[in-house]
């Protein structure tokens, strides 16, 4: 079995890990959005100018995935995480606009050993992303499972 930096064992309640940051283009998110959520204020800045958000913005569909990138990068790629059953919650509270730096962060809710197979259990998480301006952009709740640690 691999040795892994972060097993169930590691993620306390209460415990925050900095994710790291990222500032977004208007290339990017055209780009982004041209493929997988193609309205008008994300792919066309003429249109987006008249738009309630007076010009390009993120998909929110795209900041989860910048998040969830850095996500992998700083804890999942060193963890011994085997998935997750899904969000619970989850909010875009502020546009993310081109030129944005998007920072990350996840703090640990809960953490519960499996009842039925012990050699794993579930950490409850929240992430909350920020803009440049320490603006909060984005959040959600979810749950990982990982492996605990060998004997």
């Amino acid at each position: 079995m691999p040795q892994y930096q972060y097993y169930l064992e590691d993620f306390t309640p209460d415990a925050s890990l900095e994710l790291g940051s990222k500032t977004v283009t208007e290339e990017e998110i055209i780009r982004f959005a041209r493929e997988f959520d193609p309205q008008p204020f994300h792919i066309d800045p003429v249109a987006a100018a008249h738009s309630p958000f007076g010009g390009i913005i993120a998909s929110g569909w795209q900041t989860c995935g910048i998040a969830m990138r850095m996500l992998v990068d700083t804890v999942l790629s060193k963890s011994a995480s085997i998935g997750s059953p899904g969000i619970e919650q989850l909010r875009w509270t502020l546009p993310v606009r081109p030129g944005d730096t998007l920072s990350a962060r996840v703090v640990v809710l809960a953490n519960r050993p499996s009842q039925t197979k012990p050699d794993r259990g579930t950490i409850k998480f929240r992430m909350e992303v920020t803009n440049q301006h320490g603006e909060q952009v984005m959040w959600h709740e979810s749950f990982g499972m990982f492996l605990r640690r060998p004997a």
